[in-house]
């Protein structure tokens, strides 16, 4: 299949070719499904802690005698129904990470390419090179009519990324570092013509 190749100045130079099996796969919703929760969960950090009633500093002496005060009886103050006290089956840390099977994955991420695809989220663009500046950047992103996107290049020049960085609405991804999130969140994905050629290879 086909698409149109985009200079940098939003002007169609010409067509690159896609991969029917990558960017025309069928549409797995329940695999796209898994592959963001799978990104969203490995972010977490998994630091949470309680304290439970061992943990709990204090509660050495008994709060008063077992019995003749009318009270009911009470061995720590430090219990979990007192205030203070320990914290019952509290959140404690732990790893929140999902990994997914290789093929999953890789049937997952054709299913999200085919999605945007689809969706004519994608746009192509010829290979190029920036100065670091900014400007460079915005001036290519509002050539494209990007309002939310990424970008994904193979270029890993220091200078691409100073200038695409403080663009908050633009963002960078290297074509073998691709994130999920960010292509799956975002409305405009403009890839380059030599990422385009890895995808077509690696998840063909």
């Amino acid at each position: 299949m086909k698409a149109d190749k985009y200079s940098t100045d939003g002007q169609v130079v010409g067509q690159v070719e896609l991969s029917e099996a990558v960017f025309g796969s069928k549409i797995n919703d329940v695999l796209i499904y898994e592959l963001i929760k799978s990104a969203n969960a490995n972010l977490r950090q998994g630091t949470h802690s309680t304290k439970d009633r061992v943990e709990v500093r204090g509660g050495g002496a008994k709060p008063w005698r077992q019995k003749g005060t009318g009270r009911a009886r009470a061995g720590t103050n430090r219990s979990p129904i007192w205030r203070g006290g320990g914290v019952v089956f509290g959140p404690k840390p732990r790893c929140y990470r999902i990994n997914l099977p290789k093929n999953v994955k890789k049937a997952a991420y054709r299913s999200l390419l085919s999605l945007k695809l689809k969706q004519g989220a994608i746009k192509i663009i010829e290979d190029f090179q920036v100065n670091g500046k900014t400007k460079e950047m915005v001036k290519i992103g509002d050539a494209l009519n990007v309002k939310k996107g990424v970008l994904i290049s193979d270029n890993e020049s220091d200078m691409l990324k100073r200038s695409i960085k403080n663009i908050s609405w633009f963002g960078y991804n290297n074509v073998r570092r691709i994130s999920s999130r960010d292509i799956f969140y975002c409305n405009d994905i403009i890839i380059t013509e030599s990422a385009v050629k890895y995808l077509n290879e690696k998840y063909s």
